[in-house]
């Protein structure tokens, strides 16, 4: 049975951590904030100090982390990953970070005998708890093939995208469509009402035709029972966004409603509305518009 540890007990990272430790790895954990460490050790997972410390003990070290930086300090940084690091070690990171840090970090870890897998993921606070997340990954195969069976106590669609730092251009790519439907259904919701429709009846009337989606299957019920706390919090939509724009930039590529659409999340932080819902971007549309949503709640 593989040895596991799990740096990162946020709101995906820990129930993560917990299908690890419920499909019956053993489990090291270590995060800043320790009540997410009390609580998986009282459910049998084992406290650590360091990240270094997390790796020296383990055969596989996850992290699930806010950005790029975070990543990088945990991995490379003084009391790191790589200070523990021994030959053998699998690394993979569910962050949603830069495709070249984690190529970087690939590169820096490759020396010390550890393979990289950079395997963000998908689904939200609900997949995560559920063990139903998408998992896009990055890294060789042969480092994946051994880690399958844990990646599978996370998710139900888990791919091999190709080397380092594809799966965070799957990632990227994925965050592009998400936040044009967030900002569609804001639209919609605010268009429908403001012309003098009733908004739940209109989402009703176009989910299952070719409008049909995971946001509009989902988010809606939600807004109109007043309900705007995050699955997947808004001010990491946007971190995500700037993510997108710059790797578009440093490619050359062109992504115009991107930009858009990361320039309305950006104005949730200036808001002051960034820890909400990412499907929460409605709020910029409804004060641009002059009106509000009306729901249950």
């Amino acid at each position: 049975m593989l040895r596991v540890g799990y740096i990162g007990l946020g709101l995906m990272g820990k129930s993560m951590a917990h299908n690890i430790l419920k499909a019956g790895f053993p489990l090291v954990v270590h995060n800043r904030s320790q009540a997410a460490v009390d609580e998986l050790v009282a459910e049998g997972a084992t406290k650590a100090g360091s990240a270094a410390d997390v790796a020296a003990q383990v055969d596989v070290v996850f992290t699930n982390l806010p950005d790029s930086p975070d990543v990088e300090k945990v991995v490379l940084g003084p009391h790191g990953i790589i200070e523990g690091a021994h030959s053998g070690l699998i690394f993979v990171d569910n962050s949603t970070i830069k495709p070249a840090t984690s190529r970087l970090i690939a590169e820096k870890l490759g020396p010390a005998g550890v393979a990289s897998l950079d395997a963000p993921v998908s689904g939200g606070d609900i997949g995560a708890r559920q063990g139903t997340l998408t998992i896009m990954v990055g890294g060789p195969a042969e480092a994946l093939e051994k880690v399958l069976p844990i990646l599978q106590a996370m998710g139900k669609t888990i791919t091999h995208i190709g080397e380092a730092g594809t799966g965070q251009i799957a990632k990227a790519a994925n965050q592009i469509m998400v936040a044009a439907q967030m900002v569609a259904l804001g639209e919609l919701l605010v268009f429908a009402q403001k012309a003098g429709a009733d908004p739940q009846k209109v989402v009703q009337a176009i989910k299952g035709g070719a409008a049909q989606c995971w946001t509009l299957d989902v988010k809606p019920l939600r807004i109109f029972a007043g309900n705007r706390n995050p699955g997947f919090k808004a001010y990491m939509q946007a971190k995500d966004l700037n993510i997108v724009i710059e790797t578009a930039r440093q490619y050359g590529v062109t992504v115009p409603a991107t930009a858009v659409n990361a320039q309305l999340f950006n104005a949730m932080l200036q808001m002051g509305i960034g820890e909400l819902d990412n499907s929460a971007v409605l709020g910029v549309i409804e004060a641009l518009s002059g009106t509000v949503i009306k729901g249950e709640g």
